[in-house]
């Protein structure tokens, strides 16, 4: 029987030791930490539980396929519903927008909230669905560094609209043109940050990020965001795969041109090597001997987070499930980002409440609250210096906008900032998308999902093609599995 091991228990290394097990792979999972999920796992605090990373869920037919691949019935293992009001804006202005899952309502919305026709937000929303038709095929499905991938005729067609899909404007110039409303604008430049990137430098193509929201739909899944993670570790555990936590990887073992196993407490060998660890620390912990795609690794790191899990003593209505709180200057918010490589004394807020969705999740009256702030990766800021600071400024927005001294509702907190997100999770320099998509053809200069240096050694997860999140990491498995599947 052909052996497999993947490093990394992250959504794309369970992702890929399923399609490898349904292959009829012998396959073993190694993982750092005490549980499976990576970034997608959760915290408890007193008698509130926290998803702790991801909190938006779309493409869950990305999550169904595993289980259909396996011959099983997804809701045996996993069941979700669809969002019927996806998120909730606040602006300075006191403007507030409800983002309705149906297009048409979201549009009128708009229209009566802001005074934009919802005739343009609609043909804004058939933009997003057009770039995502013109590239998914290739940008989300196939390697992008495999010439096979070009000799096809949809390729030749995504490569013919290149003009028509916004590739030679920024993001935000892309939604300032079309919109011209700056609270509106800045609604649909939100997106960037769905990868780490800024919308005042990525390419306006990633407008193909609010189709998954609006015209694909957000969901929840049954008992919160972790329970993705659950369902697919117990399906790959019904399918052999073993894992082995508390088990961190140092090498991966390479001879000649081939990997041949890893040394982790003890050496394992094997045919196949998938790789769920982010690249950066791949090339440069597990394998300090080998050649380094040193241009890839020296790009720009995505944004990473800083997120204070409060358990709130009160339970405030007018919030939704997903909530954003918007800093007046948002172009001077990203330019703090990536350019000072700081926060923002003014920050864009997101705050997610599963408790209002899984009230299982709060005490009775009361509310989880999951609070970010977008942030520079670790570049060796004085971090416990801002984080007090940053505290602060988030406080007193919350408390300003919703009309509520929020400090003394606090009962339960704890911090997940850069360099806690860097040793939880494996991810370089705490971004956590890899590197940024700052650039035109940035899509292009990801690492590809295998390596072009050492046979037989493939890579997963949100630092490589085609990005993170869960929906690309879950593509990334299954890229993988069909480049193992063409070389095998």
């Amino acid at each position: 029987m052909s052996s497999a091991i993947v490093i990394g228990a992250g959504i794309g290394g369970i992702a890929s030791a399923i399609r490898l097990a349904n292959k009829g792979y012998d396959v073993d999972v190694f993982e750092a930490n005490t549980s499976p999920g990576g970034k997608l796992n959760e915290i408890r605090l007193g008698s509130y539980r926290f998803d702790a990373g991801p909190s938006l869920f779309t493409m869950p037919e990305l999550v169904d396929e595993l289980f259909r691949l396996a011959g099983k019935d997804p809701k045996q293992y996993f069941r979700y519903e669809r969002v019927s009001e996806i998120c909730r804006y606040f602006y300075e202005d006191e403007t507030e927008i409800t983002a309705h899952a149906d297009p048409l309502d979201f549009a009128r919305e708009v229209e009566d909230k802001l005074g934009v026709p919802a005739k343009k937000v609609l043909k804004h929303l058939g933009k997003s669905d057009y770039i995502y038709r013109s590239t998914a095929h290739l940008f989300l499905e196939r390697s992008l560094h495999r010439l096979s991938s070009y000799l096809r005729f949809e390729t030749l067609r995504s490569f013919l609209k290149l003009p028509f899909l916004w590739i030679d404007r920024s993001m935000h110039e892309a939604n300032e043109k079309a919109l011209k409303d700056a609270r509106l604008v800045q609604l649909f430049d939100r997106y960037a940050t769905y990868n780490g990137s800024d919308p005042y430098q990525a390419p306006g193509t990633l407008h193909i990020i609010p189709h998954l929201e609006f015209n694909k739909g957000a969901f929840f899944p049954d008992g919160g965001m972790y329970s993705i993670t659950r369902s697919l570790y117990q399906l790959a555990e019904d399918l052999g795969v073993r894992f082995h936590f508390n088990t961190p990887v140092k090498r991966i073992a390479v001879r000649g041109r081939k990997a041949s196993g890893v040394l982790a407490d003890k050496e394992y060998h094997a045919h196949k090597i998938v790789c769920n660890m982010d690249v950066g620390f791949a090339y440069r912990k597990l394998l300090p001997d080998q050649k380094h795609p040193s241009r890839i690794l020296e790009q720009e790191r995505s944004s990473s987070a800083l997120i204070f899990y409060w358990g709130i003593a009160k339970s405030f209505p007018k919030l939704l499930l997903h909530n954003i709180f918007f800093s007046a200057d948002y172009q001077e918010e990203f330019k703090d980002i990536f350019k000072n490589k700081k926060f923002s004394l003014d920050p864009t807020v997101y705050v997610h409440i599963s408790s209002k969705m899984n009230q299982d999740d709060a005490p009775k009256g009361k509310e989880n609250w999951f609070v970010m702030i977008n942030v520079s990766s670790d570049q060796g800021q004085d971090w416990d210096t801002l984080i007090p600071k940053a505290r602060a400024a988030i406080l007193k927005k919350l408390s300003r906008m919703l009309k509520e001294d929020i400090e003394p509702l606090i009962e339960e907190e704890d911090i997940l900032e850069p360099r806690t997100i860097e040793s939880r999770t494996s991810s370089y320099k705490g971004a956590l998308y890899g590197t940024a998509s700052n650039k035109k053809m940035a899509a292009f200069f990801r690492h590809p999902n295998f390596s072009s240096e050492i046979d037989n050694l493939y890579f997963t997860g949100g630092s490589v093609h085609p990005g993170g999140g869960i929906p690309l990491a879950l593509s990334s498995a299954k890229i993988v599995d069909s480049l193992i599947l063409h070389e095998k």
